[in-house]
């Protein structure tokens, strides 16, 4: 398993982070590795993980956004709405 720059770790999807975590987690509870070889797999996981957060995150940020902006919307249409009469 090579280490990745901090550009191409980056540059890892979601999905792609998530699948390659999946498989690190597979192979340190399977065992049969050297420590050197658990801890490296291990530092990888973790950095896999944050790539994760990261997207989940900026997800989280997105839809919080988009509602907010909905929200704002609605109570301008309702205000609108309910000026002169």
């Amino acid at each position: 398993m090579a280490a990745r720059g901090g550009t191409e770790e980056t540059a890892l999807g979601y999905e792609q982070a998530r699948d390659e975590l999946i498989e690190v987690v597979r192979r340190l509870e399977a065992g049969g590795t050297t420590l050197e070889e658990s801890l490296a797999l291990w530092e990888r996981g973790e950095e896999l993980a944050k790539v994760c957060r990261r997207w989940l995150e900026g997800a989280r940020a997105r839809l919080d956004a988009s509602l907010a902006a909905e929200r704002a919307e609605d109570s301008a249409a309702e205000g609108a709405g309910s000026g002169t009469e």
